[in-house]
């Protein structure tokens, strides 16, 4: 935090007067109370059908980058099979900021930076994927508060949507260990075609063969499949079992 204030101070000494002139009057603001919509926003379609188009925008974009191609070569790890889900909402989050900042200006930009640095460094979410919904909700919260609340709505019902989708089909790990000395590709073999034959997404695979142990990164077909998938890889046939340990995001 340090480093970054020493860089940004050493930014502002480095810009010339005419351009920082002109920067300050991006924080003029009114003076006194905000103007807010109120509940009559709801009346104004321009901004809604525009708001919700700037969140379906950033929505596309995020899931450009997090769903490259390239992405699924690099997944080793439950974490890495979660990040395109994290750069949606981080997107998502992008947007919502950008949005009400044209609305009220940059000073709520300023606002909103103390707030999500209060809640990156001062809150144990255990996940970036929680920290994410954790800023949401909160700017959903702020929104409210500055009288936009047909905005807030927007916001909330979009990112409902958003983590429906994404938790309808969960990524999982598997760690299957005290596989059967000498026979863990055997082992991997047939755990993942049970695993393909229940309609799951393997996006990662990890043999140890000196510790004879097997892992798979994969997606749920649905959440609720979960314990029947696991009724069917412990019925693996003995030669080829070992102990199985599950791990969901």
């Amino acid at each position: 935090m340090i480093r970054t204030l020493i860089v940004f101070l050493a930014m502002l000494l480095l810009v010339p007067q005419g351009a920082w002139a002109q920067a300050q009057g991006l924080f003029d603001g009114p003076r006194g109370q905000l103007a807010a919509a109120g509940w009559a926003g709801f009346a104004d379609m321009h901004f809604l059908a525009d708001s919700l188009g700037a969140l379906a925008l950033a929505t596309v974009l995020g899931a450009l980058i997090g769903y490259h191609p390239m992405t699924p070569r690099t997944v080793d790890t439950l974490r890495e099979a979660d990040l395109p889900k994290v750069y949606i909402l981080y997107a998502f989050v992008g947007a919502v900021i950008g949005v009400t900042v044209r609305e009220f200006g940059m000073v709520i930009g300023v606002v909103v930076f103390g707030i999500g640095g209060l809640i990156r460094f001062r809150t144990d979410t255990g996940s970036a994927r929680d920290t994410g919904r954790l800023i949401i909700v909160t700017l959903s919260g702020l929104i409210a508060g500055l009288g936009l609340p047909h905005f807030a709505v927007v916001t909330t019902a979009f990112a409902f949507v958003l983590i429906f989708l994404f938790d309808q089909r969960p990524y999982c790990r598997v760690k299957v260990s005290e596989l059967p000395q000498g026979r863990v590709a055997e082992s991997a073999a047939a755990y993942r075609a049970v695993l393909e034959q229940k309609g799951c997404k393997i996006v990662g695979e990890r043999k140890s063969f000196n510790k004879d142990r097997v892992e798979f990164v994969f997606r749920l077909p649905r959440a609720s499949a979960r314990d029947q998938i696991h009724a069917d890889l412990c019925a693996i046939p003995q030669e080829f079992r070992g102990e199985i340990d599950w791990e969901v995001e």
